[in-house]
């Protein structure tokens, strides 16, 4: 049967307090301590760089797999490349890269890039085929397209093919998927309640958070714990939506708070409260794995899940996902993501 991939997300510097290493660090070893595979690493103009953030996951773990959010306006696909291929000979490990078209109209502004939005997929597609051609090691890359030009450019030292990087992309816009089955990546949507209607995940990662707990008294009380309901958190959603030309931040932004019914587990609670920036699943354990296990039946296998806050969050987490699959008469929960990579795989 298919295996179940889930990645962590690494907390962002501020949230925790603190040295920032230690924190990375721990959630890093949380997270490959229950058997999660990956862990996403966001990038934009107010974060920690996110490839120093990668190496220290990389120094903490043994095989966890760093997925670094990449936008192209940040650097050179050369640069992207040489540091890939870097980390491949200092660590032996592999990184994952989460492909990235925007975010907000004022980051972008502040870079000076007022690229439209379905262009920047273009763009986007035209730097990984780049960065791909680069970590091949077929010899000198030139490259003449319509944003970036190369000449004769070899990269050294090389990428061994086993660490060729997976590629992940938002596939919530026809653009980010045009863009993500010519790449090969694997497309990222914020999944809506999966229902009869016939929708299908085909095969697609979600992002999403869960609280479980043995009640569901116990669950939602740590839910509006964490994501108290507030009209400041409320005001700053509205200003965040009017700041992105994002299609999943659109369609989200007009969700209802509980667009699964009222026994649903399904709640846009922390994302209208700018909180944090997906659904969440919130409920006792049987009710989240009845719940994934209908994302299992539609075609998801990889889960990216939100930042974990405490400790046990993490095992929460992993054993929720493992009681959905015992549901369902898998075996194994949660695997260490040895398969083939998509995107860069040669």
């Amino acid at each position: 049967m298919t295996e179940i991939r889930l990645f962590t997300t690494i907390p962002p510097a501020g949230r925790e307090g603190g040295d920032y290493r230690q924190v990375v660090r721990r959630a890093a070893r949380l997270s490959e301590a229950v058997g999660f595979v990956g862990a996403l690493v966001y990038s934009d103009n107010n974060t920690v760089d996110p490839w120093a953030v990668a190496q220290e996951v990389l120094v903490a773990t043994d095989a966890l797999m760093p997925l670094v959010a990449l936008q192209p306006v940040y650097q050179h696909p050369y640069t992207v490349a040489k540091t890939i291929s870097s980390y491949g000979v200092l660590y032996g490990r592999r990184i994952c890269l989460n492909l990235v078209a925007g975010g907000s109209r004022s980051d972008l502004a502040a870079l000076d890039d007022f690229t439209k939005h379905d262009e920047r997929y273009v763009r986007l597609t035209e730097y990984a085929q780049l960065v791909g051609k680069l970590l091949a090691g077929r010899g000198p890359v030139t490259h003449d397209g319509d944003h970036y030009r190369v000449q004769g450019l070899n990269l050294h030292p090389g990428l061994p093919e086993h660490l060729a990087p997976e590629l992940f992309m938002s596939g919530s816009s026809p653009a980010g998927r045009r863009a993500a089955e010519v790449l090969g990546a694997l497309p990222v949507r914020y999944p809506e309640p999966p229902g009869p209607d016939g929708r299908d995940l085909l095969g697609d990662a979600v992002r999403i958070g869960v609280i479980a707990r043995d009640t569901d008294e116990e669950a939602w009380q740590a839910a509006h714990d964490r994501f108290p309901n507030t009209r400041a958190g409320r005001m700053l959603q509205r200003m965040a939506r009017d700041a992105s030309d994002s299609q999943w931040v659109e369609r989200l932004s007009e969700a209802e708070e509980f667009p699964g019914g009222p026994d649903s587990p399904y709640w846009m609670g922390p994302f209208k409260n700018y909180t944090t920036f997906c659904p969440y699943l919130v409920g006792n354990h049987d009710k989240v794995a009845t719940e994934l296990t209908r994302y299992f039946d539609q075609g998801c296998h990889t889960f990216i899940l939100d930042t974990s806050r405490d400790e046990a969050d993490y095992a929460d987490a992993a054993a929720v996902f493992a009681h959905a699959q015992r549901r369902r008469g898998q075996p194994t929960p949660v695997t260490a993501g040895t398969g083939v990579a998509a995107g860069f795989a040669r």
